[in-house]
């Protein structure tokens, strides 16, 4: 698999992870987790079915539209955290947030902290801060905020 910076290389992992599931090839590697993540967003399916429309369509926040390559991005991002069990504290937060909430709405809450996150960080122009994204979520879960 090829990664890179540019978004079309980025997106082509998605539609070539998606294409080889539909054609009943194996998945390699992270291909398996995308396309989980992949079933478990069917209103995407289609995007990635039309890949020349993946992978030059444009989404426009400020007209209410959310990127779907970023929002899964996020999901992995958030399934190598819970692997890495990294930031510390996160696999039995994670663990809470799924008890009260379900899973679905357990890792959609932590997906909108790691954007959050994302998005402040590249705001400011600093590293991410994971404390502050285990806040969010905390926060989200009614929690009291952790002292230290």
């Amino acid at each position: 698999m090829l990664y890179g910076t540019k978004r079309e290389i980025y997106r082509k992992v998605f539609l070539d992870s998606w294409r080889a599931f539909r054609a009943g090839r194996p998945l390699e590697g992270v291909q398996t987790r995308i396309v989980e993540i992949i079933l478990e967003h069917p209103e995407y399916q289609a995007l990635l079915e039309d890949a020349e429309g993946g992978m030059t369509r444009d989404f426009f926040p400020e007209q209410g539209q959310s990127n779907p390559f970023l929002h899964m991005s996020l999901h992995l991002g958030l399934a190598e955290m819970l692997a890495m069990q990294q930031p510390q504290g996160i696999v039995p937060l994670y663990a809470l947030a799924c008890e009260k909430r379900g899973k679905v709405d357990a890792e959609h809450l932590f997906v909108d902290c790691l954007g959050e996150m994302m998005w402040q960080a590249q705001r400011v122009g600093s590293a991410p801060d994971m404390g502050a994204m285990l806040a969010c979520v905390r926060r989200g879960l009614g929690l009291p905020e952790v002292q230290g």
